[in-house]
């Protein structure tokens, strides 16, 4: 889950966010700790023993997602960044008065993904076409969804598909109702998806007039700068660039369509462009990353290396260049 979708959250109301997790749940709780103690909200577990799908996770979990009002639920897919007009979601499901409600998003290409056919006037949806060969609309399952309690009594504990499974029956009995997403949206479950979905929040920040975007002589277009970070002297950084907590960019540094993780060190004269640099790594001085290099956690690369698309697993020091796309085990 993203620290936006949980400051949405917050922003209506929202008190307990429940996370689905099969692995590492302690990893991501421990992540999370800050945000809970900042937006003054409870992030609680739900581990699942063996991967249960996208609706097995509900069952697991329903005694943490029914209270004693009723009341409808949110459900986010954790991989997915956009605007999250809930409020507005919120009249929506109670205008309608069926048992769940679906976001869904416009796209170019519909072919790739599972298409949602629905009413325009009322946006009932009628049926799911998965990848269709030939044109039959361009809206697709946008990964947000509100529910009525009653959907986890469709739902069985074992792996299931909210998608193929859950919906589609809800849909056939005319209660399953689509809204429009504004804005933008993105499935950022891959490294170049995930660069090109910190350029579109970037954007929207952009056209928010958020202050939360960094200014000055050294910055170029859209770019998020943790206060805790340092930078140095003669450092061009932007566009597209986000920079965590506790980074060091040394003097004369280069960043452009990337993200620098929580600790990351990057030395005099390194250049990083079309990246993403995962926590405690350091670059070393005149290196060079580029053309989606992923660098895992606690990763360090020497001096004057060069990385063409290298993959590289956590823990590693890497010495020479990487000259083409390859994962560095």
């Amino acid at each position: 889950i993203s620290y936006k979708q949980i400051e949405a959250l917050k922003a209506i109301g929202v008190t307990e966010v429940v996370l689905a997790i099969n692995y590492q749940p302690e990893v991501m709780l421990n992540f999370l700790k800050e945000y809970e103690k900042k937006l003054e909200i409870k992030i609680t577990c739900s581990q699942e023993t063996e991967p249960l799908g996208t609706a097995g996770p509900l069952a697991l979990a329903r005694d943490k997602l029914i209270d004693d009002t009723g009341a409808p639920f949110f459900v986010l897919n954790s991989d997915v960044i956009s605007e999250y007009p809930l409020k507005q979601m919120i009249e929506f499901h109670k205008g309608h008065g069926g048992e769940a409600s679906i976001m869904v998003t416009k796209v170019d290409e519909p072919s790739k993904y599972g298409v949602v056919l629905l009413e325009e006037t009322s946006g009932k949806v009628e049926k799911f076409v998965e990848k269709p060969k030939i044109f039959v609309g361009n809206k697709i399952n946008a990964g947000i969804y509100l529910l009525n309690p009653s959907v986890l009594d469709r739902i069985e504990l074992r792996p299931t598909s909210i998608e193929k499974e859950v919906f589609p029956k809800i849909a056939a009995e005319n209660k399953l109702f689509a809204m429009v997403l504004p804005g933008f949206w993105m499935d950022i479950g891959q490294p170049k998806d995930y660069v090109t979905g910190l350029r579109l929040y970037l954007d929207s920040l952009r056209k928010m007039s958020s202050p939360k975007l960094a200014n000055g002589p050294n910055i170029v277009g859209n770019v998020l700068v943790d206060e805790s970070a340092v930078i140095g002297e003669g450092c061009l950084i932007g566009p597209d660039v986000a920079i965590g907590p506790g980074c060091i960019i040394d003097s004369g540094v280069r960043l452009s369509r990337c993200t620098v993780m929580r600790g990351v060190r990057i030395k005099k004269h390194a250049c990083i462009s079309s990246s993403i640099i995962g926590w405690h790594s350091t670059v070393g001085r005149w290196a060079r990353m580029e053309n989606m290099t992923i660098l895992g956690e606690d990763v360090h690369i020497g001096d004057e290396v060069y990385s063409n698309g290298g993959v590289v697993l956590p823990h590693k020091e890497i010495k020479s260049s990487i000259l083409k796309p390859e994962i560095v085990m």
